[in-house]
Order: C-alpha cells, then sequence, then structure tokens
C-alpha cells in the first residue's frame, strides 16, 4: 500500500478518533453532575495548564509567551478571547447539567454557519450563494425553534456566537495557536483558582439552590470526584494530539467535513442514552440546519477544488488551536 494511501488511513483513523471524543464529552461530565458547572471549569483550566507547560517548555516558546504578554494589542486581543472560550466552555458544561445536550449539539451545528456570517461582518469577506442560502435556512430554523416551543434557544446560540468570536479574535491575533492557548488559560487561572478556593472553604452541590454542603458531604464529594476532574486535563489533551496527527495527513476540507462528527455523536448521546426529548419543532429545525450545512459543505469543496478563497468555512475545536505547533 503506498504510503500517502497509509498516511491517509492512519489520519482518518486520528481525526475520527478526536472528534469522537469530543463528542462524548458531555457523558463525561454527566458523571460530575453533582459538581457545580463553575467548579468543572476551573478544574478543566487549571489542569489544562498543567498539561501546557511541558509543551511550552519543551518547545522553548517562553520568549513568545513573554512576548505575548508584554504586547499591549496582543494581550488586549488575547484577554477578549479568554473571555470568548470561557463563556462557551461554561455554557457547554452548564448545558450538559441540567440535560440540554441538544441544545449544545445544535450550537456547535450552528457554528461553522455563525463564522462564516462573522467573517463577513468583520473581514469583508464575501459570500457566494450557497453560503447564503445556508445561513438563510439556518435562520429560519433558529425563527421555528422560538416561535414553536415559545423560548428562545439560548444555550445553543451562545455556544456558536462565542465560539464564533473566540475564533475570530484568534484569527487576528498575532500570537501562535500553543502561546495563544496557554496565554489564555493562563489568565483564567487566578480566578478559576479562587473558585476552587472558595469551593474548598464553603462547598456547594450542583442541586437546585446550591445548597451548602456539611464538612461530611464535602470530603466524600471531593475524594469521588477530584480523580475525574483531574482528568479533565487529559480528556482536553489525548484528543488535541490525536488531532495533530490527522491534520499532518489530511486536507483542509476533509478535516472541515469530520467536524460534524462531534456534535453528532452528542446529538445521538442525548436521544439514545440520555432520553432528552426531541420536540417536534427541534425535529423540523435540526433537519433545516443539516440542510444548510450539507449546502455549505457542498459549496466549500467546489470552492477547494476550484482555488477560490472563500469566507471563513470553520473553526477549530477549542483543543484544537494547539494542532499547528505540536
Amino acid at each position: 500500500m503506498p504510503s500517502t494511501l497509509k498516511d491517509a488511513r492512519l489520519g482518518l483513523i486520528y481525526g475520527l478518533a478526536a472528534y469522537f471524543t469530543w463528542g462524548i464529552v458531555p457523558a463525561y461530565f454527566k458523571l460530575l453532575k453533582t459538581v457545580p458547572p463553575i467548579q468543572i471549569l476551573s478544574h478543566r483550566v487549571l489542569w489544562s495548564v498543567l498539561f501546557l507547560l511541558p509543551l511550552i517548555y519543551f518547545k522553548k516558546l517562553w520568549p513568545e509567551v513573554r512576548q505575548a504578554f508584554g504586547h499591549r494589542r496582543t494581550l488586549l486581543s488575547l484577554c477578549a478571547s479568554t473571555t470568548f472560550i470561557a463563556i462557551n466552555w461554561f455554557t457547554f458544561i452548564y448545558g450538559v447539567a441540567t440535560d440540554r445536550i441538544l441544545l449544545t449539539a445544535l450550537g456547535y451545528f450552528m457554528t461553522p454557519l455563525v463564522s462564516v456570517l462573522l467573517g463577513v461582518i468583520f473581514l469583508k469577506e464575501k459570500l457566494r450563494p450557497l453560503q447564503v442560502m445556508s445561513l438563510l435556512i439556518a435562520t429560519a430554523a433558529v425563527v421555528l425553534l422560538t416561535l414553536q416551543q415559545g423560548e428562545f434557544p439560548t444555550i445553543s446560540v451562545i455556544l456558536a456566537l462565542s465560539f464564533s468570536f473566540y475564533g475570530l479574535m484568534r484569527k487576528t491575533t498575532a500570537a501562535g495557536p500553543l502561546v495563544g492557548l496557554f496565554v489564555e488559560t493562563a489568565l483564567l487561572l487566578p480566578l478559576c483558582l479562587l473558585m476552587i478556593l472558595l469551593h474548598l472553604i464553603r462547598p456547594w452541590s450542583a442541586a437546585p439552590g446550591l445548597e451548602i454542603l456539611s464538612a461530611g458531604e464535602s470530603l466524600a464529594q471531593l475524594l469521588q470526584y477530584t480523580p475525574l476532574l483531574i482528568a479533565a486535563g487529559v480528556i482536553t489533551a489525548v484528543p488535541l494530539l490525536w488531532f495533530a496527527g490527522a491534520a499532518r495527513r489530511l486536507r483542509l476540507s476533509t478535516l472541515g467535513l469530520l467536524q460534524y462528527t462531534a456534535p453528532t455523536v452528542s446529538f445521538l448521546l442525548a436521544l439514545i442514552f440520555f432520553n432528552e426529548p426531541f420536540t417536534p419543532a427541534q425535529q423540523i429545525a435540526f433537519p433545516m440546519i443539516w440542510s444548510a450545512l450539507i449546502l455549505f459543505s457542498i459549496d466549500s469543496l467546489r470552492a477547494y477544488r476550484a482555488g477560490q478563497p472563500a469566507a471563513t468555512p470553520t473553526t477549530p475545536h477549542p483543543e484544537e488551536a494547539c494542532l499547528n505547533e505540536l
């Protein structure tokens, strides 16, 4: 078998493994259902920083880290991207904790389309007819959900907007992927450490009303969930490394199509294993979003093959930000 074909198949395996893992992350967070979402986020940031530290050290990127902190415009941009990724991570964890995995999946299905819209607004990129049609269909799906269910799909829209703005800020920030992600998590670390400390002093549950835990309940929760919280760093690291292996071996267009694996897995997880209600409005809205993504993907593939510049087609997964430097 030619080496290029072997590389392509291996890259496909790595890519599917990475996106499948990201798709089942909700099941992992479900194991932490009695831990407040802000604590899950705080631990994820803490252990991500500890994972990134050796990468920064061995790749000798400390000068770039110091430059990012020392350059006012770069630091302000990274502060903005930090805000957006923190909102995205917290909203995702909150959505899982409140049994709304379907809405989180919808948000990540919508993200590529929102990213294109932001590219048009802020980067003056031009849309082609199929892209315009995709955006109109996605907008109609959100309007339908709002009208039929009497409730705006807040979680979905916040996820799509926050991650799209995150991608926009990173696209226009003069910092390497690995350095940028390290600075972002480092900026969040002081607040996250404070939240962890406050929880140790005055622990509370994730139950309605945020009931204060007794000393015995607090110790039991700490012993039960600390290993899972520490493992959040592994969940961040392992699929990232798999994705890096895929990125070296596959075309960008292939990776762009693979990205829909994660929300698809989350969608099936919510329906099959967690028995979330699939409302009539969602039964119409989801196929509309999928139709929009099919049109969008067809247009992106055509543009890729023709060598045309396209509006920003995808935004990487938060953990994908390191891939160019791994």
